[in-house]
């Protein structure tokens, strides 16, 4: 494991009814890269993520986090009872106290929903919520994203925004990421390294080379790993404060060929 890792996991192994969910798994987190985890149903994804955060204790194996590491955590989903009053900006400050009402305007300009503040939680859209709990991550300012299906009930241009979003905060602000997805394409966009579990993990390594590895085909098929292999984007334009895409910067046409 490199020694600048911001976290990094160890060979961590852990059973549940005597059957393994995670079986010898390791890898490791450098500040400015994103890790992806992929991988079927039931493969120990959320489980190796909960194991990163320290929710879980593994059977076997470690996990060492750099020294005062400041985490941003945004799980696969929240279930927010729908008569609570919980306002958006009541929800942000749970986690910030510290933060005024122009840090989480900010914020939530930045994830495209600076509409939103006012809200009650209960009352946003699945897409909304999930800008808002990304929000809310940022307003810790973490040296680490861990982000569990970060873009689910979002539209597919709302995905890649996020994305975008998320590939600007690890090369511009070094923040490490460590992120599980099923949206294999935007995978193949976002993230320096992949890292294919089924309980163990099958492959690692550039999304390139991981879409053309047996195991990596057998788990997903020739077909869709043909279709990731080929798809690229390059981040050649900036965010404005509401989260759209502005204009173009320097660099190569963005594609998606």
């Amino acid at each position: 494991m490199a020694a600048e890792a911001l976290i990094s996991i160890d060979r961590v192994s852990l059973k549940r009814s005597g059957h393994a969910v995670l079986s010898e798994v390791s890898l490791a987190v450098a500040p400015g890269r994103i890790v992806t985890i992929v991988g079927p149903n039931g493969a120990g994804k959320s489980t190796l993520v909960k194991v990163a955060l320290g929710l879980l204790k593994p059977d076997s194996g470690q996990v060492r986090r750099a020294a005062g590491l400041t985490l941003g955590y945004v799980p696969q989903s929240l279930t927010i009872e729908p008569t609570l009053p919980l306002s958006v900006r009541r929800f942000l400050a749970m986690a910030a106290p510290a933060a005024g009402r122009d840090r989480m305007e900010a914020a939530l300009a930045r994830v495209g929903a600076g509409h939103v503040l006012a809200r009650q939680v209960a009352e946003l859209s699945g897409g909304e919520l999930q800008r808002v709990l990304l929000a809310r991550a940022l307003l810790r300012q973490p040296a680490l994203l861990v982000l569990d299906e970060p873009v689910g009930g979002v539209d597919m241009a709302g995905q890649a925004e996020l994305y975008d979003l998320i590939a600007t905060l690890a090369r511009d602000e070094g923040a490490g990421v460590l992120m599980v997805s099923h949206d294999l394409h935007v995978v193949m966009a976002a993230t320096d390294e992949v890292v294919c579990l089924n309980r163990h993990v099958c492959c690692a390594g550039h999304p390139e080379a991981v879409s053309r590895h047996p195991e990596y085909l057998a788990l997903f098929g020739a077909k869709a790993a043909a279709s990731l292999a080929v798809y690229t984007h390059v981040h050649d334009h900036r965010h404005l404060p509401d989260g759209s895409v502005g204009g173009h910067v320097h660099g190569p046409e963005c594609g998606h060929g």
